[in-house]
């Protein structure tokens, strides 16, 4: 079995990076999500979605999900197995529970993104800083919003592990996450092309209480070409 690497914080991901040749005067679809908001949006098999970080250092919490079976959605444990490593970037299948391809990433300016440090939560917020602050918003909140304001049948049961594109969550070598600065910057951005008709589920990250976002939630905009 493939061990899956842990690159140092400090590693040099400058082999991964890939400019896109897409233009966004191009894009059938353009979109900017609020600091903080949720966003949920289907995407075709053969579109392309651009996740753009406009101001740097902004966490985007993301899961996918096949449109025509949400039953079949993004599975960590088969994309971190099948790749043998932590971290997203360029070249990187990701693997439904089903084994099969969801998306590729055929683009990526930032380096590397986390599968590990899982989406906040009122009951995570609580646990790992102080009791005042479960009541903060929460990117399990934005999951659970944008899908009861949907037209999918999808609630709590549905939310499993996802990608946090931009984010820097290091692993010790003892085997313990880290929560650092991110290695994003202003003008960021990853591309996934879809392999699949997909609903992708989105949580534009408003953590206050880890450097994720530099402790400052911001924009982030949506793409899509045909």
């Amino acid at each position: 079995m493939t061990t899956p690497t842990q690159p140092h914080p400090a590693a040099d991901f400058t082999a991964n990076l890939v400019q896109s040749a897409l233009d966004p005067s191009d894009a059938v679809y353009d979109h900017e999500i609020p600091a903080g908001e949720p966003w949920l949006h289907e995407l075709r098999a053969g579109q392309t979605l651009r996740i753009l970080d406009l101001m740097g250092n902004q966490a985007v919490d993301t899961l996918f999900y096949n449109a025509r079976d949400s039953a079949e959605r993004y599975s960590a444990v088969d994309t971190i197995r099948a790749q043998g490593s932590l971290y997203l970037t360029t070249g990187s299948v990701l693997l439904s529970n089903d084994g099969n391809p969801m998306a590729t990433i055929v683009a990526d300016t930032c380096g590397r993104h986390d599968t590990l440090g899982g989406a906040c939560a009122a009951e995570s917020n609580q646990v790992r800083y102080a009791l005042e602050k479960r009541p903060m918003h929460n990117c399990r909140d934005n999951y659970l919003i944008a899908l009861a304001e949907s037209a999918y049948d999808m609630g709590k049961r549905d939310l499993t592990a996802n990608i946090n594109f931009f984010m820097n969550v290091p692993v010790t070598p003892e085997g313990h996450l880290t929560f650092e600065d991110g290695i994003s910057d202003a003008g960021k951005y990853v591309e996934l092309r879809a392999e699949m008709d997909l609903i992708v589920l989105v949580s534009n990250c408003p953590q206050l209480n880890n450097p994720c976002n530099a402790y400052n939630p911001t924009p982030v905009r949506m793409l899509i070409w045909d």
